[in-house]
């Protein structure tokens, strides 16, 4: 096995996130297709993701090696971003925190445009108002 192949290790990775979900979800009722239970659709996803890892693992060892190469200091600025998200959210409101969690998640990338930052979130504040209307989740969205 070669883990520093980005490819692979990406595979890999599609690969236990499937399992673990895969396996949490089966341990609700399955139920039917005619009548779906609460684990019927988590563990459809996680089967679906389960052959994309495998795809993927096998087309890494079919094409040119990627190298995998991390940096400590976009990961840092990712974890920062996710915290600083659930404190704005909780001590401010969400629309605030997921504003903070885009422009502060796209200091790890190449570029930064803060165009881009504001489409990005606007985007995911109409998600999120879509999920609270339109499922009747209870998102403290203000």
């Amino acid at each position: 096995m070669n883990f520093s192949n980005r490819n692979f290790v990406r595979g890999l990775f599609l690969i236990v996130f499937a399992l673990v979900f895969g396996g949490a979800a089966a341990r609700y009722p399955l139920g039917t297709f005619a009548r779906f239970g609460p684990g019927l659709f988590p563990l459809l996803i996680s089967g679906c993701l389960l052959l994309i890892g495998l795809i993927t693992v096998l087309r890494a060892r079919l094409v040119e090696p990627v190298p995998l190469n991390y940096s400590f200091k976009n990961i840092g600025i990712i974890m920062a971003s996710l915290c600083g998200f659930v404190l704005v959210s909780h001590f401010l409101n969400m629309l605030v925190g997921i504003v903070f969690l885009v422009f502060c998640s796209t200091l790890a990338g190449t570029s930064y445009s803060w165009v881009r930052n504001v489409k990005i979130s606007a985007g995911l504040i109409a998600v999120a108002f879509a999920f609270k209307h339109l499922l009747g989740l209870a998102l403290p969205i203000l």
